[in-house]
């Protein structure tokens, strides 16, 4: 009996990638198999992101391109799940008739009873009644031996220009034995590289969801510690770091434990005072300058990634100034750079002095311009070192050329380091000497073979070992979309 067809789009953010893949596990448990092509698809899902002005425009946009596919294709079910239906369910059920369920940021295991036959339409819930768990089913859409692993969900900061927590409700946490559980289960199935994500992972553990059962609270350095010691795990990286004084225990592991790399992804949105109290950051520039110069000074080899927002209400040339000597000072490896949105419920939307579009836009490329130069230099001094890249698999430029990452580039957001030579396939490991460099990528050779044992298995082949339900037994190609306006590559 052949499966019925699903198709998934999925907006916005590496969160919203794993809501993504559990509801692709759901529709895999119902029978469901996923296909490349929309026009295939009986059922078709778009995740949403409603974070910015930007990213629901390319949400609605991706709405309207599948809805087109009840007419020409053979949908007979179009589901709008995530963070801009949690955020206006109404609006999108009155203007859309031809959505047939509407899901929120917290509702993906609702999407079996749509699946099922017997849901209603509006099955926006409260978004903070879920938290993953590592027995909920996913099925990964990373390329290669990757894996994102959402520790934690809402946040409790404050942030003026940010509507995160109306979207995804407060802090909560996941209690450490559930995620270590969940990276077991990564590790067998031949995952290498585990990716740890949430809202404000700085404060994991801090909220009473992420203590033990005995209360006491969980730290981010106990987790990360338990988590790089799963057998099977080479590369342990921390996303969203939240600009505040890391403990010391934290700093030690990035510094020296073999497999947390030295790798920050820490958004810093401004470095003028001024601006940093309008944006309620709680905290000024000269906090920014000792956490960066703390990190360079104990972390070694590291590789800095932040982001920054330009044209927030109140920004004036003064301010930007500021923001690019920061920039030129700290010589960050990574940089992404947002234009502000003005979200109408963001306290940033009731201040006045409001940066007019072109302005920013400038700001915009200027601040990108000088962090180009940077990065180019970054590059430049890669070549002639030797790295382990982890294998990701063929090009998307070149049929016959593999590409890969190594530990200062982060999966989606870095560049890649295209491969020649060697015996390699995704999944595997494998030491490579970088003999060209651009602003973003690198070229290597490889120097050795692979190591095959514990590889992810390529395209086709069966995996390894008895593989607990959250873990994939094959990866889809999942279409994903960026919806914040950066390009693609922004070291």
């Amino acid at each position: 009996m052949n499966a019925r067809k699903v198709h998934f789009v999925s907006l916005g953010c590496p969160k919203n990638r794993v809501d993504s893949e559990v509801m692709l596990g759901v529709a895999r448990a119902a029978g469901y198999a996923h296909v490349d092509d929309a026009a295939d698809a009986e059922v078709i899902v778009v995740n949403t992101c409603g974070f910015i002005g930007e990213a629901k425009k390319e949400s609605i946009d991706a709405i309207f391109e599948m809805a087109q596919h009840k007419e020409s294709g053979s949908c007979k079910r179009l589901v709008v799940a995530g963070c801009l239906s949690q955020r206006h369910p109404e609006e999108l059920a009155r203007e859309m008739p031809e959505v047939d369920h509407f899901l929120g940021s917290s509702d993906m295991l609702k999407l079996g009873q749509v699946l099922a036959g017997d849901a209603e339409r509006m099955l926006v819930g409260n978004p903070a009644e879920w938290l993953i768990q590592a027995g909920d089913p996913r099925t990964l859409s990373t390329p290669g031996g990757s894996a994102y692993v959402k520790i934690a969900e809402g946040c409790n900061r404050t942030c003026s220009f940010c509507v995160i927590p109306d979207l995804r409700g407060a802090q909560r946490s996941r209690p450490v034995a559930d995620v270590v559980r969940e990276v077991e289960q990564l590790a067998a199935a031949g995952v290498r590289e585990i990716n740890l994500i949430s809202q404000d992972t700085i404060a994991y553990g801090r909220d009473a969801a992420g203590r033990g059962q005995g209360g006491e609270r969980a730290t981010l350095a106990e987790l990360v510690q338990k988590v790089a010691d799963v057998q099977g795990v080479r590369w342990v990286r921390l996303f969203y770091l939240y600009p505040e004084t890391m403990t010391d225990d934290l700093v030690e592991l990035l510094a020296g434990h073999p497999r947390v790399v030295p790798y920050v992804d820490m958004p810093l949105q401004h470095a003028a005072d001024a601006m940093l109290r309008r944006m309620r950051r709680g905290h000024g520039g000269d906090r920014l300058r000792r956490v960066v110069s703390t990190l360079r000074e104990r972390v070694p080899d590291l590789t800095f990634r932040t982001a920054f927002i330009v044209g927030h209400p109140g920004e004036t040339d003064a301010e930007f100034e500021e923001l690019c000597e920061f920039v030129r000072w700290a010589e960050f490896e990574r940089v992404g750079v947002f234009r502000y949105s003005d979200e109408e419920t963001s306290r940033s939307h009731a201040l006045e002095g409001k940066v007019p579009a072109r302005t920013a836009a400038a700001r915009y490329r200027r601040l990108m311009a000088l962090q180009r130069r940077i990065a180019h230099k970054k590059s430049a001094a890669m070549i002639g070192r030797e790295l382990e890249v982890l294998v990701e698999g063929t090009s998307d430029e070149h049929e016959y050329v593999l590409m890969g990452r190594h530990a200062g580039q982060a999966p989606d957001i870095d560049g890649q380091v295209y491969l020649s030579g060697g015996e390699v396939r995704p999944g595997e490991m494998c030491r490579v000497r970088i003999t060209q460099a651009s602003d973003y990528d690198l070229v290597g050779e490889v120097l050795d073979e692979a190591e095959h044992e514990g590889a992810a298995a390529p395209p086709g082949a069966r995996e390894p070992g008895a593989v607990a339900p959250a873990a994939a037994k094959r990866r889809v190609a999942l279409r994903v979309l960026q919806t914040d306006g950066r390009e693609r590559q922004q070291n």
